[in-house]
């Protein structure tokens, strides 16, 4: 059983390597933009779907705003780029937002960070699977209503690819995001020259008529239109995401690390920036609409679509108009876009365990997630990311839209602590600096932490309020307890550690005064004797045989073949009057403790080696049963002595390996 299992985990993952394979390259600019940019530029696939989604519940008149609403995005954007180039010079050894806020506000901020990245990471796998599983049933339109699955599909191959340590090969990367850059610029390009001559044609969504939800009658009026343009904005402020993996990137950079990091951030905000823009005032263009339930939301002549409309998302509306259907060039652009999503959920796969390796490092989550597997990744890293995004994608059926609700807080939540810890870094770093040049470049870089901060906790008040009854509270309450669990592991942690110390180093080395060795009996057979041999050539102090005398005959029998055997090694007999055999074992073994506190007290078990599952059904009960009681008596040390059966043969899993 255990060689069918071994077989089937090499199949699936491979060969283990060695661990001098983690070494990797250094990127230049030009590669480490694609590599970097995937989970920001894969935003552009739905950011401009939320903003029109949110606006369309005031009707059509309310569309019309978008692109201002994306300008106010776009101005948060560049605000927060500028304010990590600050951290990427400040902080280059890659710790990111996790490292500004422990080093300057302390290890509480510091699991704060930490509990809302590692939340933002399953959300960006579970966000962008989704999304790719929307953009594919355009392709695929057979795949429409199991989104879900197609999704789950996508999540359990980049387990396996991940699982396998296969790197993530730069070019392809290099490949997918120069070629999603080509297809959006062309469609910007083909969208503006037709719109500037007169011949941009109209979304097939364009001939609908929205119908506003309640209380959005009037449109944008009052209290409740400012306070939808909000959650727009809000919802909008997902393009936002992605933007700091590149100060957990900087080490990966060619020298200088810093200017080339800093310069990269540069180019991908600027980027993503023209890339959101140009969707929306095309979308506005083409008429292009796009809601949250197509069948209640749209109509044709009074009457609802009703379920035969399919909605693409704006994008894919966008290629189809500009270039004339569902053709090639429409799909490829469509393709591109689906690929680009699932790079970006793969880079979750690199982030997440990564972190919770750190994490687990400095004591704040078990230390497994520190540990690489057989393929040199953080196996236990990528399980727990990926049964944490594939319960969220199945619990809310690959909704982007209820998706989004959850991710842009922890978003803005390590945003805005980061650019706090900047601010303090600052300040301190002001204090002993003499040079007057370099005060002034520190000054400068104060003020844009300083502006960044004060926008994304604006931002993020924002969010709380517009998204809190929508489901941002479940990321709260997420955060909160994964805050309070890594508390209480890194307490427990502390305590072992402390509880472990050797307070005195002569008296950690004395010896014990003596060992008492006891050699548990149940009958006179080969495993006895290999156990009694063990307990002899160690040379206790004392060595005596125990027993439990449940039945007078087996006990009367026992004793006639141990005194024909002529043992050097004193049997002694337990009594056991309700025929139990652990607690007259342990009564025994404490009073032996009792009588000689400072005596050793090793406790030799017998115990088969079988080969088959079922067989370990029915052999070693007791002696499980007696290692766990022991285990938590002082004093006494359990030694296991095995006897493999025949039925153990080969199973060492050794053998296959010799002869491969």
């Amino acid at each position: 059983m255990s060689d069918i299992a071994d077989a089937a985990k090499r199949l699936l993952l491979g060969r283990p390597l060695r661990s001098e394979s983690t070494k990797q390259a250094l990127l230049p600019k030009r590669v480490a933009l694609p590599v970097f940019a995937s989970d920001a530029l894969s935003s552009m696939a739905y950011a401009p779907d939320e903003i029109l989604l949110m606006l369309a519940l005031a009707g059509l008149a309310a569309t019309a705003v978008s692109p201002w609403v994306g300008l106010v995005v776009v101005v948060v954007l560049l605000v927060v780029v500028a304010s990590y180039r600050q951290i990427v010079r400040a902080y280059p050894s890659g710790g990111g937002d996790y490292e500004v806020a422990t080093t300057n506000l302390g290890p509480t901020a510091g699991i704060g960070v930490a509990s809302a990245l590692l939340l933002d990471y399953v959300l960006t796998v579970a966000v962008s699977l989704s999304a790719a599983a929307q953009y594919l049933t355009v392709l695929v339109p057979a795949a429409r209503d199991v989104e879900a699955w197609v999704a789950v599909g996508l999540l359990a191959a980049l387990t396996v690819v991940n699982l396998r340590g296969v790197r993530e090969s730069s070019w392809v990367f290099v490949v997918v995001i120069y070629c999603f850059m080509a297809a959006v610029g062309i469609l910007a390009v083909v969208g503006a020259v037709r719109h500037l001559t007169g011949g941009l044609p109209q979304a097939e969504s364009a001939g609908f008529d929205l119908v506003p939800g309640a209380g959005f009658e009037q449109g944008l009026v009052g209290i409740a239109g400012a306070f939808l343009v909000a959650r727009a904005f809000a919802s909008g402020a997902v393009a936002l995401t992605g933007v700091e993996s590149i100060t957990s990137g900087v080490p990966a950079f060619q020298r200088p690390k810093r200017r080339n990091a800093a310069a990269t951030l540069a180019l991908l905000g600027g980027i993503s920036a023209v890339m959101l823009m140009t969707i929306l005032f095309l979308a506005q263009a083409t008429g292009v609409k796009f809601v949250e339930d197509p069948t209640t939301q749209l109509t044709r002549g009074g009457e609802p679509v009703g379920e035969g409309y399919e909605q693409h998302p704006v994008l894919a509306q966008l290629a189809e108009t500009i270039f004339g259907g569902a053709g090639i060039v429409a799909m490829v652009v469509v393709g591109v876009t689906a690929l680009v999503l699932l790079l970006a959920a793969n880079t979750a796969f690199s982030g997440f365990p990564v972190l919770g390796s750190i994490l687990a490092k400095d004591g704040y989550l078990p230390r497994q997630l520190h540990t690489r597997g057989d393929r040199m990744a953080f196996s236990n890293g990528i399980v727990t990311l990926a049964i944490a995004a594939g319960v969220l994608i199945l619990a809310f059926d690959a909704e982007v839209t209820a998706l989004i609700q959850l991710y842009i807080v922890g978003v803005f939540v390590s945003f805005t602590l980061s650019q706090l810890g900047m601010l303090r870094h600052w300040t301190r770093a002001l204090r002993k600096e003499p040079s007057p040049r370099e005060r002034t470049r520190m000054k400068w870089s104060r003020t844009v932490n300083g502006v960044g901060f004060v926008l994304t906790a604006a931002v993020l008040v924002i969010v709380l309020v517009t998204k809190f009854t929508h489901g941002a509270w479940i990321t709260l309450v997420a955060m909160g307890l994964l805050f309070v669990l890594m508390r209480g592991i890194h307490q427990h942690y502390s305590r072992v550690r402390d509880e472990l110390a050797l307070d005195d180093i002569s008296g950690a080395r004395a010896l014990p005064s003596r060992v008492h060795a006891v050699v548990l009996v149940s009958r006179v057979h080969k495993p006895t004797m290999r156990a009694l041999a063990y307990a002899r050539a160690s040379r206790p102090s004392v060595l005596e045989a125990v027993t439990v005398g449940v039945d007078p005959a087996e006990m009367a029998d026992l004793r006639e073949r141990w005194e024909a055997l002529h043992l050097p090694v004193p049997l002694r007999v337990l009594d056991s009057p309700y025929r139990e055999i652990t607690r007259p074992v342990l009564q025994y073994v404490r009073s032996v403790r009792r009588e000689s506190p400072r005596d050793l007290v090793v406790v030799y078990i017998p115990e088969y080696v079988v080969g088959h599952w079922w067989e370990q059904l029915l052999h070693n009960q007791s002696a499980l049963r007696l290692k766990g009681r022991l285990l938590f008596t002082p004093g006494v040390v359990v030694a296991s002595v095995p006897y493999q059966l025949s039925s153990s043969e080969g199973q060492t899993g050794l053998e296959s390996e010799q002869s491969g």
